[in-house]
């Protein structure tokens, strides 16, 4: 009988995996922090005797090699990828056999050129109910894996792949077949918004578009619909294709307020971790604000400047270790410094900023006062598309620092997103740009019911 562990990463909206015979095991796609892996292994008193590669991934580096070379598993990538490092090389139709599961490699390209699923079944067992299949960026619950990663020119040529790769799936595989993505819970991997917590490929035939829509019609509406995606993407292929060794996630150095002041004014990244309304209230001026109360790494990775070394400022040591992680997720993998405590332990002298937090019936009564504030939209093209506050400036918050010249600066910038968490990076960035600002904490959808008059581009 199989057990399939899932072992989240919700802020960067990924699984991993671990399947198990009760005495064997098999990991997919393991995140960075392999320690959560190793943890299950020993608590369950598990043998790891392979680590499964559906693809080279785009969106955070591997703990895949570092993984297999610490507790001695085969490490299973595509034998065509273009890997530095020593790896079992598979191949579409291949079977691995370890304990009484029976892994088989299958070619679904589509996210990659090289992209593969891998069904396992029990050896003990004919029972259909006993197969489930990981799926990586392929078919995803209701969506797939976007093909536009590896670039615009072969973004058609991925989508036909895709396409047909869904339908290898459901045709080759049982309707019980639970399907296990790595992909579609949040990350930006996904082509379009995923739905549900789970799915068979059963229920997949009837909710997935990618199954049915013809190829043509599908291609074209899944094209049409990608969005941007974070620029530290670009980093993530080559470093896997690399073997990421492990990660140190032991503490940083402690800054205190003079290095944080130094570090701010080298034009280094000082990050405020706390939420939008501590920094808001005050906060060391300089620094960026990235709440961890949101998506705090698919931001910061975003907007940072690749390389830039970065200080954490957090309440607590832990907020600032579970930071560390998330950084080390996407081969950012030691902070410079940090700091912990309050905002009066991190300033120095009178080094502190402030900014007021409004509502959009704020904005709305501002202006029946006669006043027109400058309004500024930092939600992508996408989300701007639908609608938005009439006379409002648009520039999205992964093009903010290159564009503040866009922005004028003889007057306070009212700065709103879809629900303030990214309003608040910009904010952040405003504001150590010498801005005066305004911070719009609400909903977008309060907007029109606030009385603001809402337009959309014709």
């Amino acid at each position: 009988m199989l057990d399939v562990i899932t072992i989240e990463t919700p802020s960067l909206g990924d699984r991993s995996y671990l399947v198990t015979d009760g005495e064997v095991a098999v990991a997919v796609d393991p995140q960075r922090d392999t320690d959560r892996v190793t943890a299950v292994v020993a608590e369950r008193g598990l043998r790891l005797t392979h680590v499964l590669e559906t693809h080279i991934h785009n969106d955070y580096v591997t703990g895949g090699f570092a993984l297999a070379q610490q507790v001695g598993a085969a490490y299973c990538v595509n034998a065509d990828d273009d890997v530095s490092f020593e790896r079992t090389a598979v191949r579409d139709g291949d079977e691995i056999r370890t304990g009484d599961l029976v892994v088989r490699v299958v070619a679904t390209p589509g996210h990659t050129f090289t992209h593969l699923s891998f069904t396992v079944s029990s050896a003990a067992s004919d029972a259909e109910q006993d197969v489930v299949v990981f799926t990586g960026g392929s078919l995803l619950y209701g969506s797939t894996g976007r093909p536009d990663l590896l670039g615009a020119e072969h973004a058609e040529t991925l989508a036909r792949h895709q396409h047909a790769s869904a339908h290898r799936l459901v045709d080759e595989l049982p309707d019980e077949t639970a399907i296990y993505p790595t992909h579609g819970f949040g990350s930006f991997c996904a082509a379009t918004p995923t739905s549900g917590d789970s799915a068979t490929i059963g229920s997949q035939r009837t909710d997935n578009p990618a199954l049915v829509q013809g190829v043509d019609e599908w291609v074209e509406a899944t094209l049409a619909a990608l969005t941007a995606h974070p620029a530290y993407y670009a980093h993530m292929g080559p470093a896997n294709a690399a073997g990421p060794g492990p990660v140190d996630l032991s503490h940083p150095a402690t800054a205190d307020a003079a290095e944080l002041r130094r570090r701010v004014e080298a034009g280094e990244w000082v990050v405020d971790l706390r939420d939008r309304t501590a920094y808001a209230a005050g906060h060391v001026r300089g620094t960026f604000s990235f709440g961890q109360d949101g998506s705090f790494i698919t931001y910061l990775g975003w907007l940072i400047p690749w390389g830039t070394p970065v200080t954490l400022l957090a309440r607590t040591p832990q907020d600032v270790a579970q930071a560390q992680r998330d950084l080390a997720r996407i081969g950012i993998d030691r902070p410079v410094a940090a700091a912990t405590g309050t905002v009066l332990d991190w300033a120095d002298g009178d080094g502190l900023g402030s900014f007021e937090r409004v509502t959009f019936a704020g904005l709305a009564a501002r202006r029946r006062d006669g006043q027109d504030p400058l309004v500024l939209d930092v939600r992508r093209d996408d989300e701007r598309t639908g609608g938005h506050v009439a006379g409002s400036l648009h520039v999205p918050l992964h093009g903010l620092l290159g564009r503040l010249d866009e922005v004028p600066s003889d007057q306070p910038v009212w700065v709103h997103c879809a629900a303030g968490y990214r309003a608040s990076i910009a904010a952040g960035v405003l504001d150590r740009a010498g801005r005066d600002v305004v911070l719009i904490d609400d909903s977008y959808d309060n907007a029109a019911d606030a009385g603001l008059s809402i337009e959309k581009d014709a």
